[in-house]
């Protein structure tokens, strides 16, 4: 491997700027993919739908095109502008999120939310990418555990934002004095209100410039690397890759899970209402979340400090290990306030580990192969969680359990199956990420 010298990278105060927009990006994401959670009701009044129909709406169109496409875009972030991919990706959800906001009928909702998965799924292979180019190896871990807060900021956001925009225009207000409006409901407004902020993002990405590759192959020349080559890197550390792809795959099923079910949970379980819940965990998400994504970065970097060369995928391995037990017992408390408190630490724990794992993927990929092969990682990860996490403990409740309020009981055996198995598979692959390491 060749390398650029630190001293080539780009001034630190511009490349600060750029994770900020690139941060900007990612939380707009998670609050325009979460927001229908919000708007179960009246986009079911709205559509005479069931519950089955609304979650295709929700899950299915958006995740199918976001997971599938976003192989052949990290295809293209390896070999063209990725600022580019990532300004048409957020111009195009933000526009898509809007157009939610004018459907009249099941099918035309369904139309534009494959639209906002299409959009998105342009940005995190082509982020990760980017920030590997603008921070030392060194300071990457802390780059990418910035970004990872866009997940606890956007979702908790999502609930808090969202519950508040959709009160205040179905109260009537904000649209005084706009008569184009009044033919609007409330939830097509909250929609057009989360969409339109992503123009301003789109703004701020103008003034990104993309820079130059580091961490190129010794005999790079400067053209794309063919797949067949990536397939072949793939194949000479396959541990390493497994290991790290898996085991995050497997806390992803967790993570999903719970962002899916604990609210159901906590009024299926204590009785609280949806609004208390969702206050409650958008809280959660926001300040614990925020802080574990920041954590991470700080128990990897001591990590390094004592000599562990693998520090990023250690953590990992560390995090599911000291999340087995909270977690497990989390839902199985006696009183909402007990499994709320307890749950603060889980998510805290919980969120220290992906971004020191995205960073733990930069520092073993050759340059050229980086965006491709974050969007194989984030393939896996969101296949198991946006699009099996949640089913894994429906599975439980539904067939294992059998009952409704067994609800608790697949939370806890979810936690209690997929944490011990995350850290045998990354435990395994340590040995195998430090042999792969550049």
């Amino acid at each position: 491997m060749s390398r650029t010298p630190d001293d080539d990278l780009p001034p630190q105060g511009y490349a600060n700027y750029v994770l900020a927009v690139l941060l900007a990006a990612y939380i707009l994401s998670f609050v325009d993919r979460n927001i229908l959670a919000l708007l179960v009701g009246p986009i079911r009044a709205e559509f005479d739908i069931t519950d089955f129909q609304f979650s295709i709406l929700h899950g299915w169109a958006f995740t199918l095109f976001y997971i599938v496409l976003g192989l052949p875009i990290g295809w293209l972030a390896d070999r063209y502008s990725r600022k580019w991919i990532i300004t048409a990706g957020v111009l195009a959800w933000s526009v898509m999120t809007c157009l939610c906001g004018f459907a009249k009928s099941f099918g035309s909702l369904f139309a534009a939310r494959v639209g906002v998965g299409v959009g998105e799924a342009t940005l995190s292979p082509a982020a990760y990418s980017l920030m590997g180019d603008y921070f030392s190896p060194e300071r990457l871990r802390w780059a990418t555990a910035v970004f990872t807060m866009g997940i606890t900021l956007g979702s908790g956001g999502s609930y808090l934002i969202g519950g508040w925009l959709y009160d205040w225009f179905s109260a009537g207000r904000g649209m005084a004095g706009w008569a184009w409006l009044q033919g609007f409901s409330a939830w097509q407004l909250t929609f057009i209100a989360v969409g339109l902020p992503g123009l301003l993002v789109v703004a701020l990405l103008l003034a990104v410039r993309e820079p130059p590759r580091r961490r190129l192959l010794a005999a790079d020349t400067g053209q794309a690397v063919p797949v067949a080559e990536w397939l072949a890197h793939l194949r000479g550390h396959w541990q390493a890759y497994t290991a790290l792809m898996l085991g995050v795959s497997m806390m992803s099923i967790v993570g999903y899970g719970t962002l899916t079910w604990y609210p159901e949970f906590l009024f299926r379980t204590y009785g609280l209402s949806k609004s208390a819940g969702g206050a409650a965990l958008g809280t959660m998400f926001i300040v614990a979340g925020t802080a574990g994504a920041l954590g991470g970065a700080w128990f990897a970097s001591l990590l390094q400090r004592r000599g562990y060369r693998d520090a990023n995928l250690r953590l990992v391995m560390l995090a599911a290990l000291l999340l087995i037990a909270p977690a497990t017992l989390a839902p199985l408390l006696p009183r909402a306030d007990w499994a709320i408190w307890l749950s603060w630490p889980v998510i805290f724990v919980h969120y220290t580990h992906f971004g020191v794992a995205m960073a733990a993927l930069q520092l073993i990929t050759p340059n050229r192969l980086r965006a491709q092969t974050s969007a194989l990682m984030l393939f896996m990860a969101n296949l198991f969680g946006l699009a099996l996490g949640g089913s894994v403990v429906a599975f439980f409740t539904d067939f294992v359990f059998g009952y409704d309020d067994a609800l608790r009981y697949s939370l806890a055996l979810c936690a209690l199956l997929m944490y011990p198995a995350a850290a045998a598979i990354v435990g395994w692959g340590l040995r195998h990420y430090r042999a792969a390491l550049m």
